[in-house]
């Protein structure tokens, strides 16, 4: 895990290297063990390590390939290497890493190949020496960010979404996009490939980039899972289960401490049970807080005891999670809204102080249906069959005589249905806000389904949007908090085969008992039905106490006492009225307040603080 920084010039003019480095500087916390700049001609590369394999010179980069053709920085993980290495008989590495892999494979098989044949989670720039292209590409899950701006001048490359808007090429022309700006307002996150400017993007998920000499972009989807599948009723799961068990066995080789995280809920619990199967001395480790209406450490503590795990537990309260909302702050380059942040934060500190890696059980609810709101959908999607002005009327009668309790058939479609379960500033609030014409852009891909579907067809589809949108939210918050930290996450459900092979996959969801069906059946196979915890309780924090208490003070300093950035993009009055409402208690939608609230808080800390880096 590692952050990585770079340009490539179409006018052979790079930027002041005491710049560059002061830009590299600011994701040291993402590689704290060593800082590299190799330069060539037309591009330079930087980047800050966190060595996990070998952890000798050997494993540093920028880095060559043996005909120093390809000029590679990677952030991330291949957990196949050694597989590839036999495949391709790989001879002379000088390294263990997976690094040397790459590099040789780049010489004997080309980079797109090459990409198709990696496993694991990534964020890889290339530069070919031979004919000046650039190649940029991402994970098939997302999991590891990269950020890149493109202008006249050349491309920008970043871990960080400040590295690139903060770079010389594109200080003084930044230009925010309004669409954008109300899409972070709405979800809370930026959707890859956008981001909040002009001319700066992300790559994504399972997406190579190829730009060549005089600016030409060529795209090409080395990755991407379908939103239809072969979903089968006959699959047999145990090839799930059984690439579920070989991804955790590829994820536990490491170099440093170690250890998964463990809660009381299905996903980790069966990711560190596949753990122990092949690392005996594994260690889980959990976040015990003070709250019992959250509080999952009994569970695990249980869990732990039955597989004879060694078990670290460590205790915090309230107030100290209340402390660290500033500092975890820090942790993003980007506007995030997800106060689930702050215990991620705090959990991934804690883990840091005894690990270098963990193994997570992100990937799972995805993959699996394991959200209630997938049901509801499923349940309610049969309104959507009539025409808006009938479904309007039928509820009004079935609502009146209990039959039903649903405001579901007043929703314009089943799409915006759909993506009004992922918006946290409701769409009405949002309209006021921003001018005309100023529509959420995401609806226009990731919400759209095809008119004819069945339920088979629409509970895929539930998957696919989930997997490519909230669960990237999810994986941000994981990346960004974790790597502050410098702390690796490996997520084991977000193998390759893993997913392919879930992706198979179909089981009906007649009630809430079916969501993860299948890694349920799988836990239950390792742990005694009495000890499982029948419903999850979920890490959180009291978002609306906090704001109306002890974060109120600098609530209202930071947004109703500033002149918020962007404002002429939106009506600012109306959305400090809508925060003064939520202060006197007049609605509760803490969650958007907490987006306004985030986006001010990276805006002084990112780009109103115009302090050299």
């Amino acid at each position: 895990m590692c952050g990585l920084l770079g340009e490539y010039s179409f006018v052979n003019n790079l930027s002041d290297s005491e710049s560059f480095a002061n830009l590299l500087s600011l994701s040291k916390h993402r590689g704290p063990d060593s800082t590299k700049i190799e330069t060539g001609e037309k591009y330079r590369l930087g980047f800050n390590r966190l060595a996990l394999l070998d952890l000798s010179s050997a494993g540093e980069q920028p880095k060559k390939s043996p005909s120093e053709r390809y000029h590679l920085v990677y952030n991330g993980e291949v957990y196949n290497y050694r597989e590839l290495i036999v495949k391709y008989d790989l001879q002379n590495l000088e390294s263990t890493s997976d690094t040397e892999v790459i590099l040789h494979l780049l010489d004997s098989i080309g980079v797109v190949k090459t990409m198709q044949q990696l496993n694991g989670m990534f964020a890889i720039v290339i530069v070919d020496i031979e004919t000046y292209t650039l190649y940029l590409t991402r994970d098939f899950a997302g999991i590891k960010p990269l950020f890149y701006g493109i202008n006249d001048i050349g491309v920008v490359f970043a871990s960080q979404f400040d590295q690139v808007f903060k770079h010389s090429w594109f200080t003084e022309n930044l230009k925010l996009r309004p669409k954008i700006v109300r899409e972070y307002f709405a979800f809370g996150y930026m959707q890859a490939p956008n981001t909040l400017y002009e001319n700066i993007f992300q790559i994504n998920p399972g997406e190579l980039l190829k730009i060549t000499n005089d600016g030409k972009i060529i795209k090409e989807n080395i990755l991407h899972f379908p939103k239809e599948s072969l979903l089968n009723t006959h699959y047999d799961l145990s090839k799930c289960r059984k690439a579920l068990q070989k991804s955790v066995k590829l994820q536990l080789n490491c170099d440093r401490p170690l250890a998964s995280f463990l809660s009381g809920g299905v996903d980790s619990t069966l990711i560190t049970a596949y753990a122990k199967e092949t690392k005996d001395d594994i260690e889980g480790f959990t976040l015990k807080v003070n709250d019992e209406k959250l509080n999952e450490s009994e569970f695990a503590k249980s869990y732990a005891q039955h597989l004879n795990l060694n078990h670290t537990n460590v205790e915090i309260d309230e107030n100290e999670l209340v402390s660290i909302v500033e500092e975890h702050f820090e942790a993003f380059s980007e506007p995030f809204g997800d106060y689930s942040s702050i215990p991620t934060y705090m959990v991934t500190k804690k883990a840091a102080q005894y690990h270098t890696a963990m193994l997570s059980g992100d990937g799972g609810d995805e993959l699996f249906w394991g959200y209630p709101r997938m049901y509801d959908v499923l349940k309610k999607a049969w309104w959507f069959k009539l025409p808006l002005f009938l479904r309007k009327n039928l509820v009004k009668v079935t609502n009146k005589f209990g039959i039903t309790n649903t405001f579901a058939p007043f929703t314009k479609s089943l799409e915006q249905f759909c993506m009004d379960k992922h918006i946290k500033l409701p769409s009405e609030i949002l309209d006021s806000l921003f001018k005309t014409g100023y529509s959420v852009e995401m609806s226009s891909n990731l919400y759209r389904l095809d008119k004819k579907y069945n339920k088979r067809q629409l509970q895929q589809f539930l998957r696919w949007n989930e997997f490519y949108g909230h669960m990237q939210r999810i994986l941000i918050k994981v990346d960004r908090t974790s790597m502050k930290n410098s702390l690796e996450v490996r997520i084991p459900f977000l193998d390759k085969e893993v997913i392919e092979e879930s992706w198979k996959t179909y089981f009906p969801l007649d009630n809430l008992k079916d969501l993860k069906r299948p890694l349920k059946s799988q836990v239950q196979h390792l742990i005694p039905q009495n000890l499982i915890m029948q419903k999850k309780k979920g890490f959180s924090v009291p978002i609306v106490l906090w704001l109306r208490n002890q974060l109120k003070p600098d609530l209202i300093k930071t947004v109703l006492n500033s002149n918020l950035y962007g404002n002429e993009h939106f009506d600012q009055i109306k959305l400090k009225e809508y925060v003064q409402a939520f202060l006197e208690e007049k609605h509760n939608n803490g969650w958007g307040v907490w987006h306004i609230y985030a986006w001010q808080k990276w805006a002084n800390k990112c780009v109103l603080n115009k302090k050299n880096i």
